[in-house]
């Protein structure tokens, strides 16, 4: 059977931006076993776990969705706090009735901040956790700057998936990247609004989330990209206050780990797990 996708809905409350309720794109790749939710970095789309999901689906239940103003859920929400990601992913686990103590949560980047984010407030729902290029450090006061210059760097419309996959590096995340385009006039277009983008790394620009790393009760796996964005002082300092975290480097690979160099990451996940 191939993968299934399907909408979740969130309910918006009062305060944060009453714009209605947020529609999650959800695909649903099967599989038995445990459940493994899958949550993908900033600008980014679920397609882009396609090629873990699917080593992963003789062993696990496999779901990924698009968060919230990416890909094809909800573009303009009111809320982008780390708070209205956290719910998403419990709505997400409860309507796939994955939200028990056997499920694995594994993120990317910011998804992986919405992982570890969840697996604190909400052990219950997480028997281990895998970061992939991310952790709790911070602040990071130039990433929303840094975010916007990057996203209006795009040269939009891109003219063909080929030179979008240019564009991005090439290789597998640069077609993963692509994939996440929408055709458009004039050509391929991204899925995701810069002023939301910008907005959703607020939070971190202001603060760290060492506090949430101390309070996180299950096994944990950090991986690296030997040529990632993360740094080594902050896999050691996450091991330093959590003795048992184990921590995997994947030769050559960059930020986008998953991608980059998709069979080394599942053998290190897989390790994990097992």
């Amino acid at each position: 059977m191939g993968a299934v996708t399907s909408t979740v809905t969130v309910e918006e409350g009062g305060a944060a931006g009453g714009t209605g309720p947020v529609r999650l794109f959800c695909t649903d790749h099967g599989g038995d076993g445990p459940p493994l939710l899958l949550l993908h970095g900033l600008a980014g789309h679920c397609g882009e776990w396609e090629a873990l999901a699917a080593r992963f689906a003789s062993t696990h239940r496999v779901v990924a969705f698009d968060a919230r103003g990416s890909g094809a859920s909800t573009r303009r929400p009111g809320d982008v706090t780390r708070a209205a990601h956290v719910r998403d992913v419990l709505a997400v686990a409860r309507r796939f009735g994955l939200a028990g103590e056997d499920t694995v949560l594994a993120g990317q980047s910011m998804g992986g901040l919405t992982a570890l984010l969840t697996a604190s407030a909400h052990p219950e729902v997480c028997r281990a956790l895998v970061l992939i290029e991310a952790g709790p450090a911070g602040p990071s006061p130039r990433l929303p700057e840094q975010m916007g210059d990057w996203l209006d760097s795009w040269p939009v419309p891109f003219p063909d998936a080929e030179a979008a996959a240019a564009f991005f590096g090439g290789g597998a995340a640069g077609r993963a990247w692509a994939a996440g385009l929408a055709p458009g006039p004039g050509g391929l277009h991204p899925r995701v609004d810069r002023d939301v983008m910008v907005a959703t790394v607020q939070e971190n620009a202001r603060r760290h989330y060492w506090d949430d790393w101390d309070r996180v009760r299950c096994p944990v796996l950090v991986v690296r990209g030997e040529n990632g964005a993360m740094q080594a002082d902050e896999a050691d300092r996450m091991r330093a206050r959590r003795p048992a975290t184990r921590i995997g480097v994947i030769p050559g690979a960059g930020h986008d780990a998953h991608l980059d160099n998709t069979a080394a990451v599942y053998g290190e996940m897989a390790a994990f797990l097992a």
